[in-house]
């Protein structure tokens, strides 16, 4: 499982921006997020493609530090976030600090949840570790090009996304330019600049890797045989 935790920036200077965030989220994912404490929200995912989804979708405005967790995470069907624990919880935390230190970059960082339970680490426990640091590269890189796209490129991704996902034939193009008012040349010099293509390429890649380090984090978490 996954812990989404997500601080809002700046937060003593500006409005709280929590509750928009909370219902824009409910597009993106049957999973509840919650007000957390003060100006942060949380969440638990099971699938990595969602935990894509709601990082991007958090950082495209800059006003977000979001942190990953993979880990363990016990709590109840139906449970409020607050109510539950795990590793990934803990895991969500330090990733959530380890963003504000990024936040001249771009502030998203992944952190696995506790390996071994006190023991020894096991001799490949790096790969867990290095699997997620090679998930929070590639959303970092994903994310400065969600970051640099201008207002106008929105609108063009944002509307071609509604009429077909990650779908760029020509006629999609051609209903998005008849929906906008803008002729099809402009929707595609946004498509081009926005870097939409290599956004919508990238994002299994993404979540492929976050999927990696979470089957790894979970089967070095396990107790050893013998062991409670």
């Amino acid at each position: 499982m996954y812990v989404l935790t997500i601080d809002q920036r700046s937060s003593s200077t500006d409005v709280d921006r929590v509750p928009d965030l909370i219902a824009a989220l409910r597009s993106l994912t049957p999973v509840p997020f919650e007000r957390s404490v003060g100006d942060e929200l949380q969440g638990v995912v099971e699938a990595a493609a969602d935990v894509v989804d709601i990082a991007l979708h958090a950082l495209r405005d800059g006003h977000w530090y979001v942190g990953i967790g993979i880990g363990e995470v016990r709590l109840a069907p139906g449970a409020s976030p607050r109510e539950g624990s795990g590793s990934a919880f803990v895991a969500a935390r330090h990733a959530v600090d380890n963003a504000k230190g990024a936040a001249a970059q771009v502030p998203l960082s992944v952190v696995p949840g506790s390996i071994g339970r006190g023991r020894p680490l096991p001799a490949d426990a790096g790969e867990g570790i290095m699997s997620s640091a090679n998930a929070e590269a590639v959303l970092r890189l994903i994310g400065r090009v969600v970051q640099q796209r201008t207002p106008a490129q929105w609108r063009v991704v944002d509307r071609l996304r509604a009429l077909g996902g990650g779908d760029i034939r020509h006629g999609s193009q051609k209903q998005v330019a008849r929906e906008l008012g803008i002729s099809e040349q402009s929707v595609s010099r946004a498509l081009l600049r926005s870097g939409w293509q290599e956004e919508w390429a990238a994002r299994p890649a993404a979540a492929m890797l976050l999927e990696y380090a979470h089957n790894y984090v979970l089967a070095l978490s396990r107790p050893a045989k013998g062991e409670r």
